[in-house]
């Protein structure tokens, strides 16, 4: 397996059925059914809303520090087999402080598992606080004043959630905050949304990262802007599938022309509990429609680690791993990679 970052993973979308079964247990949530073969069944959607529908009823089980802690840390060890070196997480207190559960339950339970992530699993991991589009503007500046106080938890923001009808531009207050204080930016946008979402997102919200932006191929100018900005698109093939926001087959889907675009794309997992994958099987996946060189396969290695936020020289030290795999299997060094330290 390529080392790997990975930059668009929801934790709350790592939520397996027997975690879910045990920490509805614990804590006496009552579930549609205690049947893992009916909940699994359940994990199966016609769009993007179908998805935060089950999503959001899920959470209900989260209520501890543990509980949280026990999420993140089942993720990261699964995340170190999948060949993931580096990990930015995405995490949506609103989700959890509307149930109820205080902010610093969520943070504290978070990074207790990420503290432990290089000793346990060799990795570095860092948290993305996401803002959720279907709340609105005014709760999304809202939220972020009220993580201030747990800035040294978090190194970024993001957007996500219902993409329709929440263009990024409601959001600039709270991108503002962010910016002030020095936080990273990212955003969903060009999933279900159209090019202008992207647009907006970078123009309106300052982002240093689109989160799928698949739909940025309708728009040659946005791709011209993307390609000379090194913009990083960080892609989720299964989640396309599952969600029906690309082709039905992966041999149709957009990656290989990004690629071919000279765009900074990558893959990652999105809601892997959810969406039937982790990196490793995203990749596979790939693999298997044939759609991608084993050099194209480095390619997409290096450009998540150059797309990271990681220190420069943690960027450096994996992007050698990087050089070392593709050296084993005798394959065209990545440029990123041959360079040996960040764009």
């Amino acid at each position: 397996m390529w080392p790997s970052a990975e930059l668009h993973v929801h934790i709350e979308g790592t939520l397996e059925v027997p975690l879910l079964l045990r920490l509805a247990e614990r804590n006496a949530v009552e579930l549609v059914s205690s049947d893992p073969e009916v909940l699994q069944r359940r994990y199966a959607f016609d769009s993007l809303q179908s998805f935060l529908d089950l999503y959001y009823e899920n959470l209900a089980v989260l209520r501890t520090e543990q509980d949280f802690y026990e999420l993140c840390s089942a993720y990261l060890e699964r995340a170190a087999r999948a060949g993931v070196r580096h990990a930015e997480i995405f995490f949506d207190p609103q989700s959890h402080t509307e149930r109820g559960v205080p902010l610093g339950t969520v943070v504290f339970g978070l990074s207790r598992a990420i503290g432990e992530a290089q000793e346990r699993w060799g990795m570095t991991a860092s948290l993305i606080l996401c803002l959720l589009r279907h709340l609105g503007g005014e709760a999304a500046s809202d939220m972020i004043r009220a993580a201030l106080p747990f800035r040294r938890h978090f190194v970024g923001v993001g957007l996500d959630s219902s993409e329709l009808g929440f263009p990024p531009s409601l959001f600039q207050e709270a991108f503002a905050i962010a910016a002030a204080e020095g936080l990273h930016r990212v955003a969903h946008a060009g999933e279900e949304g159209g090019p202008d979402y992207v647009w907006e997102a970078l123009d309106l919200l300052g982002v240093e990262r689109v989160d799928h932006g698949n739909r940025a191929l309708e728009d040659a100018e946005l791709m011209a802007v993307l390609r000379e900005r090194r913009i990083p698109l960080t892609v989720c093939p299964l989640s396309n599938l599952a969600l029906k926001t690309a082709p039905d087959e992966l041999a149709d889907h957009a990656l290989p022309v990004m690629l071919d675009e000279g765009l900074l794309a990558s893959v990652h997992s999105d809601d892997p509990a959810y969406f039937g994958g982790y990196l490793d099987d995203n990749i596979a996946a790939l693999r298997a429609a044939g759609v991608l060189t084993e050099e194209q396969f480095g390619v997409l290695a290096a450009n998540s680690i150059v797309s990271s936020f990681a220190s420069a020289e943690r960027k450096a030290e994996l992007l050698a791993e990087v050089r070392a795999h593709a050296l084993a299997l005798g394959v065209a060094v990545p440029a990123a990679a041959r360079r040996g330290a960040a764009e």
